[in-house]
C-alpha cells in the first residue's frame, strides 16, 4: 500500500506530487470512500496493467480516497485474471448477443484460410474487451452504492451504541409522554 510520502517522492509522479500531498485525498469520509471504491473498481477492470496508477490519477480530480482506490484494484490480480476473462467474455456475449450466423458475407469470406483463426480470435477478443468495459462501469456503480450504504450503516450503528443514546436527561425515551 503506497503511503502519501512514498507517492510524493516517486520520480514518475514528481510533476504532480504536490497534488497527492493534499490531506483530503487521504481522509476517510462518507464521500471520498465510495468514490475511491468506484474508481478502484473502474480502473481494475478497464485496463489489465497499471490499474493502481490509473486509480490514483482518477482519484485526484474526483477528490476520492487514494488508498481505497489503490487497494480496490486488487480485485483483479494475476490469480483472478482467468476467472475475470471468462466472466467478461460471458458478459460481452450476453450484452452484444454475438451469433456467428448473423455476419452474412463477412462470415463466408472469413471461413477460408488463415482468416478462420484470426476471425475467431478477433471476435473473442472484441467481445471480451467489451465485457470488461461493461464490468468496469457496472461494478463501479454497484461498488459506489454498496460503499455508501455500508458507510451509513456503520455510522448509524456507532451512533446507536453511544452512551446516553435513547435517553433524554437521564429519562428513557420509552417512558416519556
Amino acid at each position: 500500500m503506497p503511503k502519501r510520502s512514498d507517492m510524493e517522492r516517486n520520480r514518475w509522479l514528481a510533476p504532480i506530487a504536490h497534488r497527492f500531498g493534499r490531506s483530503e485525498l487521504w481522509r476517510f469520509t462518507r464521500r471520498s470512500v465510495p468514490r475511491g471504491v468506484a474508481l478502484g473498481l473502474f480502473a481494475a477492470f478497464i485496463i489489465p496493467l497499471g490499474q493502481i496508477f490509473l486509480a490514483a490519477f482518477l482519484a485526484l480530480p474526483a477528490r476520492a480516497n487514494v488508498p481505497v482506490a489503490a487497494v480496490i484494484t486488487f480485485v483483479t490480480n494475476p490469480f483472478t485474471v482467468p476467472f475475470w476473462l471468462v466472466v467478461a467474455n460471458k458478459v460481452g456475449r450476453f450484452t452484444l448477443k454475438v451469433d456467428p450466423e448473423t455476419f452474412g458475407t463477412a462470415k463466408a469470406a472469413m471461413e477460408q484460410g488463415w482468416w478462420v483463426e484470426f476471425g475467431w480470435w478477433l471476435e473473442t477478443a472484441g467481445v471480451t474487451a467489451f465485457g470488461f468495459v461493461v464490468l468496469s462501469v457496472v461494478t463501479a456503480a454497484i461498488g459506489y452504492l454498496f460503499a455508501g450504504f455500508l458507510w451509513r450503516f456503520m455510522v448509524a450503528r456507532r451512533w446507536s451504541r453511544r452512551p446516553g443514546n435513547g435517553k433524554v436527561l437521564g429519562v428513557p425515551t420509552s417512558t416519556r409522554q
